[in-house]
């Protein structure tokens, strides 16, 4: 069997949108008639896909120029030849390309310049498999995609990068649900499971900045961000400070308008590093909330209901 190392047999993405269209109607529908759980609100429901519209447009628009510097550095840079009919390097690839994604991922959160082109994403405050479409329309330009160049070079073909891409995201999306609430005990052990995603969609101080995992949770075990979901502090869903309205534009931009806004009112080159490359949230003199701020404070209230009340004093003899 001959693969082309360059065009990709098929897009997982693009076969995958009749489920995507028949699993959100069935959801909403099961839901209308009380058989599962899952909150849908029309303008929500249309900004996500709108959204998702949008991103295929932009991806459409620069994803050959991306495509062209991956075959290239594929065509005269690798260090090995990997053959896609090896079934050892569809094991590899699955592996290197989920960790890929769980540090792009990571980096988006916790990094406000990749943070821009990914809080779109966790604009909704519902959490539904319509959320899972509502997509970036500036990743390309953010240039997170560099993170899957290193593949190219080792000698994973570009197609086998993009199929394998494309698998991770279609993976992703029946993880964005209510209607599931917990998997067996072994699954949720090593898999991305609509608990564990439900905790990184969170706005709630308890779950920020966890589970990033595509499809292995594993990684956030590994690397020491993974929370689970409890039954005592059900998820909230958006971002710390919410959008408040349906705006298309504001809903891909207004971050990246921020930024802008905060590099305009700069007075030093530590203010724009901070600005661009500091967590969400960053400000110099400390007074925006960041993740880490919120947790902290968080963690103190935590601390403070645990501690045992102090003893009535003694009654006189």
């Amino acid at each position: 069997m001959t693969l082309d190392p360059i065009k990709p047999a098929f897009d997982p993405v693009t076969l995958a949108i009749p489920l995507f269209v028949l699993t959100i109607v069935a959801e909403i529908l099961l839901a209308r008639w009380g058989k599962i759980k899952a909150a849908y609100e029309a303008r929500d429901t249309a900004t996500s896909l709108m959204m998702g519209l949008g991103s295929t447009i932009a991806g459409a628009l620069l994803g050959g120029a991306i495509a062209v510097v991956g075959v290239w550095i594929w065509s005269n840079h690798r260090i090995f030849d990997i053959p896609m009919t090896a079934w050892w390097a569809w094991v590899a690839i699955f592996l290197i390309e989920d960790m890929t994604y769980y540090w792009f991922h990571r980096l988006s959160h916790e990094r406000r310049f990749w943070w821009a082109s990914h809080v779109n994403h966790h604009s909704s405050q519902h959490y539904n498999l319509a959320t899972a479409l509502r997509q970036t329309w500036t990743g390309g330009v953010a240039g997170t995609w560099l993170l899957w160049l290193p593949m190219a070079l080792i000698g994973f073909p570009p197609a086998m990068i993009a199929i394998q891409k494309g698998i991770s995201l279609v993976y992703q999306y029946w993880i964005h649900t209510e209607a599931i609430r917990k998997l067996p005990r072994w699954f949720e052990a090593v898999f991305n499971t609509p608990s564990h995603h439900r905790v990184h969609h969170a706005r709630n101080a308890r779950y920020l900045d966890a589970n990033y995992a595509g499809i292995l949770i594993i990684w956030d075990r590994m690397f020491g961000t993974f929370i689970a979901e409890t039954d005592a502090e059900p998820p909230r869903y958006g971002l710390v400070k919410n959008l408040g309205d349906f705006n298309i534009l504001r809903v891909a931009f207004h971050e990246w308008i921020g930024i802008g806004k905060d590099l305009a009112g700069s007075r030093s080159l530590r203010e724009v590093l901070g600005y661009l490359f500091g967590p969400p949230g960053w400000s110099p003199d400390g007074s925006r909330e960041t993740s880490a701020t919120l947790k902290a404070r968080w963690q103190e209230r935590e601390a403070a209901k645990a501690e045992p009340a102090p003893a009535p004093p003694l009654a006189a003899e």
